[in-house]
């Protein structure tokens, strides 16, 4: 069994960057035993790793990028959740197509659902509208609509690889630390990110992975938790977030009704039965329930002010509620939906 595997399971020890870099090694000759795969992420799924091992972690798996990928960071937001928790529509991608409507430049990256019905890959598949294939097509996305939904390629390819490895077993059970982490190791052409966390148990590591982006100059990052378990910022709970910016670090609580937003439940989140897709677009038109409204132009707000675009939550609060109301959002969506079958 590889090294990893063993030194993880033992946890006597920390697993460092050079093992697992062999690791890798291993899995892209196609040398490793499923076993050994499943053993690595069972482990993982179960105990958050420690820092010396989330360093080298994160390390190796940003070295072993292939040539071509971009340094610059861009202007763009990312906006992201780590999956998991409390049921509800689509919320961070319907704040990209607001926050983008006011101006704001975002790259939305995500993944398909592995506990919930319509992860944001599977919702823009419903939709119609492509995930880019290139660091050109998503500089020419926010050129155009100032939004780019960029897809797998901005990830390292073991993220893929490995799940890949266990196959035909449920990898449901076992992706939650890879669905997790793949936010903090996206190469993006962003300046800022804001991730919610579902699970608060791994607020502590995510902590640690997004302050060594942040300290590597990649790009400043907001990680978001609440009581709820959401993967998103809730306009009817206190939220603490969590900011890492260069070397500093800092903290506070959003709580929504010093904003004027109004209380509501996690009830008024959840799809409508019927079409969660026609459901996604009825908020975004603001037919949604109010509370979903909210919450969507509060996530909204949060990548204007992330991305330093205002420091003025009150008017990034009220520039998502008008492009909401007055259509801009939703013609944003038609728009791109328009131009990926014009080209299909």
């Amino acid at each position: 069994m590889h090294e990893a595997v063993t030194t993880l399971l033992r946890r006597e020890r920390p697993v460092e960057a050079p093992v697992w870099r062999s690791f890798w090694d291993r899995l892209h000759e196609g040398g490793l035993r499923r076993g050994e795969s499943v053993a690595l992420l069972a482990s993982l799924a179960t105990r958050m790793p420690d820092r010396t091992t989330l360093t080298g972690l994160l390390d190796s798996l940003v070295g072993n990028r292939p040539a071509g990928v971009p340094d610059e960071v861009g202007a763009a937001v990312n906006i992201v959740g780590t999956g998991g928790g409390l049921r509800t529509f689509n919320i961070s991608t319907a704040a990209a197509l607001v926050a983008a409507a006011t101006g704001v430049q975002v790259v939305k990256t995500g993944s398909r659902a592995y506990t919930g019905s319509l992860g944001s890959v599977d919702l823009l598949e419903r939709l119609g509208i492509p995930l880019t294939a290139s660091y050109e097509e998503t500089h020419a996305s926010l050129e155009r609509h100032g939004i780019a939904f960029a897809g797998a390629f901005v990830y390292p390819p073991e993220l893929g690889l490995l799940p890949r490895s266990v196959l035909p077993l449920d990898i449901r059970q076992l992706a939650g630390f890879v669905n997790a982490l793949g936010p903090f190791l996206a190469r993006l052409p962003a300046r800022a990110q804001l991730t919610g966390v579902a699970d608060r148990r791994l607020v502590t590591g995510l902590r640690h992975a997004a302050g060594h982006l942040a300290r590597g100059g990649v790009r400043s990052v907001w990680l978001c938790a609440n009581e709820a378990g959401a993967d998103e910022l809730l306009s009817f709970l206190p939220n603490r977030v969590y900011v890492c910016q260069g070397s500093l670090e800092d903290e506070f609580v959003l709580d929504p009704a010093r904003l004027g937003l109004r209380p509501g439940s996690p009830d008024e989140l959840r799809p409508r039965d019927g079409d969660p897709v026609a459901y996604f677009r009825e908020v975004l038109s603001g037919r949604g329930a109010p509370v979903a409204e909210e919450s969507l132009a509060l996530n909204a707000a949060a990548l204007a002010v992330a991305g330093r675009v205002t420091g003025d939550w009150e008017a990034a609060l009220d520039a998502a509620r008008e492009v909401i109301r007055d259509g801009r959002a939703l013609g944003l969506l038609s728009r791109l939906r328009s131009e990926a079958a014009a080209h299909g």
